[in-house]
């Protein structure tokens, strides 16, 4: 296809060619890479307004049933929702499940929103160089609201935190017995922590979301809200959209969802000169060599090894 009508298909939302200019973007070809740089050069001229939402928990949370639970009620305001999840890849088959539609099926089936499972290709931060750009298609293709599901693990929430304006973390009221998953760092940066499951054990959820609250009251830097929620009774879903509502409101009336896009840009530009370097050191024969041969006889000493190797391939 050709630059024209990716950015006409983007620009009408057409779903089909959505999809191509995602997988255009996705793809790591060089000749691809070239007209995706293009094609996100263009959109950026058609970006509309929208909210980017980083949505992250611990496994079996219950974070496909709450972004659906989120995403019905934004739906019913005519919102139009984009929503993004992050699938790990396998490291052996560099395959990834992809089964996000599924497990979101009321949601898939509705014209007002837009569901595209990524592989996150093994990328530690559980998030791919792509995504971000990606987040850019949607907005040219007039979705008001982003949501970014990731795979929960490693250093995913930081990655996420770097491409959205809120973070939204969920947890159970299980995990909150003495309070044990405070040690999370990633508590640090949620701007809302939702306790799931609530109808499961009302109050002991309760109980967890005063001791939460407290706990932030002494030790957080920065405002902090925590609900507790059933996403699967739809339980406080609106209080919730309207707590995110109101945070995003005031940050973007005093400039600050703005000043810090475009430091994530910043962030993000280095980000893809390193993989765009680590790329390129893969590709170099010289390079591909020099690893052969230690492949063949190990180094006792892998450090001196890697540093010598680094002084010989060093930019002049």
């Amino acid at each position: 296809m050709k630059i024209a009508e990716y950015i006409k298909g983007v620009k009408t939302n057409n779903r089909a060619i959505l999809s191509k200019a995602i997988t255009l973007i996705e793809s790591s070809l060089v000749k691809d890479q070239e007209l995706a740089s293009e094609l996100i050069e263009e959109c950026l001229n058609y970006k509309s307004k929208s909210i980017r939402i980083g949505i992250s928990g611990t496994p079996g949370v219950g974070k496909s049933t709450f972004i659906e639970a989120l995403g019905l009620h934004l739906i019913k305001q005519k919102h139009k929702i984009a929503i993004l999840t992050i699938d790990p890849s396998s490291t052996i088959s560099k395959g990834s499940i992809l089964g996000d539609k599924t497990r979101m099926q009321k949601l898939s089936n509705h014209e007002l929103a837009f569901i595209r499972p990524s592989p996150n290709k093994g990328q530690l931060g559980g998030v791919h160089n792509s995504t971000k750009d990606i987040i850019t298609l949607c907005e040219a293709a007039g979705y008001e609201i982003i949501l970014i599901e990731t795979v929960g693990v490693g250093q995913s929430e930081i990655s996420v935190q770097l491409m959205t304006d809120l973070f939204l973390y969920l947890t159970l009221s299980e995990n909150g017995d003495d309070l044990q998953f405070i040690k999370k760092g990633v508590l640090e940066l949620s701007d809302i922590i939702v306790i799931n499951k609530m109808d499961l054990n009302i109050e002991k959820a309760k109980q967890v979301k005063f001791n939460l609250e407290n706990h932030l009251q002494i030790t957080s830097n920065k405002t902090q809200y925590v609900f507790t929620c059933s996403a699967l009774k739809k339980l406080n879903i609106k209080k919730i959209w309207n707590q995110i509502e109101s945070i995003f409101n005031a940050k973007w009336n005093n400039n600050k969802i703005q000043i810090n896009r475009e430091k994530q840009n910043g962030i993000w530009l280095e980000k893809i000169l390193k993989a765009g370097w680590l790329e390129k050191l893969k590709q170099n024969s010289r390079f591909q060599k020099i690893i052969a041969e230690s492949q063949k006889k190990p180094p006792k000493n892998p450090r001196k090894k890697a540093l010598d190797i680094l002084n010989k391939l060093s930019l002049k």
